[in-house]
């Protein structure tokens, strides 16, 4: 199975996550992230859903989330030409034997402490997966308590943007 990232313009109505996610659901795919936000323009949101599927399934729900009434557009984020980030808040053991390892790994990665105790950090970090999973990798031998990530978010790469082109479809439509 492969992963794919779908960036989904949608009408900002009750209800569109829900259909959305129940159509994954339906078709027996675990979406694997799900981030949900406002855009640029007012009473549209875009939805980054990563998912693992083989490439002819993925192809039928994209057409069967289409077919959803307040879906705008539907884009596959192509890995070479979109920017990928997620968030990351982490809370770390560093206590005064191990605290200034524990920061230079922040400092490596770029990570911003956000809250000290004695005997934790927490910290926030943006990337690309790949790169948070490397800091989780380094701050594991010192005891992570807890963490959380906030899913993938993606735009394409380059001047087009994906609400300014759907607009104008929209507009002419209407």
């Amino acid at each position: 199975m492969s992963q794919h990232t779908l960036s989904v313009l949608v009408e900002d109505t009750p209800g569109i996550l829900a259909r959305a996610s129940g159509l994954f659901s339906r078709r027996g795919f675990n979406i694997h992230s799900l981030a949900v936000g406002p855009t640029e323009y007012e009473g549209l949101s875009r939805m980054t859903i990563v998912v693992n599927c083989d490439l002819h399934p993925m192809e039928q729900v994209t057409k069967q989330l289409n077919k959803l009434l307040n879906v705008i557009k539907i884009v596959e984020m192509d890995s070479d030409a979109s920017v990928r980030r997620e968030l990351l808040l982490v809370k770390v053991k560093a206590d005064s034997a191990n605290r200034s390892h524990v920061l230079e790994i922040a400092e490596l990665f770029r990570a911003n402490v956000v809250d000290v105790h004695p005997d934790v950090i927490v910290m926030e970090a943006t990337g690309n997966p790949d790169k948070l999973e490397a800091l989780i990798r380094n701050l594991e031998p010192f005891g992570i308590k807890e963490l959380v990530k906030s899913g993938v978010v993606a735009m394409g790469r380059g001047p087009r943007s994906m609400t300014d082109r759907s607009l104008r479809a929209v507009e002419r439509g209407a």
